[in-house]
């Protein structure tokens, strides 16, 4: 019975170090350069143009409040390339919703990462913690 305690304890301490280590960062990275990159390299296709909130307005919004949730790896990865990623992964849905519903731009962007807004109109936040990486965005779908 002694020994069934020290396992255990020792379990359910490992544990703990595991959950502590594994809490997520947030990142603020550059929304407009990763966008960038993106059309550069063929990723995204350049027919749908990304706006983060207070930077672009106008248009007929066909959707609001489209709302994409992508995770990635991140295991042994650094903030910034696994964050690139998971944020082309959302880019490419958001751009695929956008071009079926008929619109050519996504704005009003927000990061939306556990449904909490976070606004800015220069970066977006991407979360990361020892094995996975993650970015939600949520934007209103128009055409300009």
């Amino acid at each position: 019975m002694f020994m069934k305690k020290i396992v255990l304890t020792t379990v359910l301490s490992l544990g703990a170090v595991v959950s502590a280590q594994a809490a997520d960062t947030a990142h603020n990275l550059d929304f407009k350069s990763a966008v960038e990159r993106a059309v550069a390299d063929g990723t995204l296709d350049g027919s749908v143009k990304f706006y983060l909130a207070g930077t672009k307005s106008g248009g007929k919004v066909l959707q609001k409040d489209a709302v994409t949730n992508k995770k990635t790896n991140g295991f042994a990865k650094s903030a910034e390339t696994a964050c690139d990623h998971v944020l082309r992964s959302a880019l490419i849905q958001l751009q695929n919703t956008a071009k079926a519903k008929g619109a050519n731009a996504v704005t009003n962007i927000v990061s939306y990462f556990k449904s909490n807004e976070s606004k800015s109109s220069t970066t977006y936040q991407c979360f990361k913690g020892t094995a996975v990486a993650s970015v939600a965005l949520k934007g209103d779908l128009v055409k300009f």
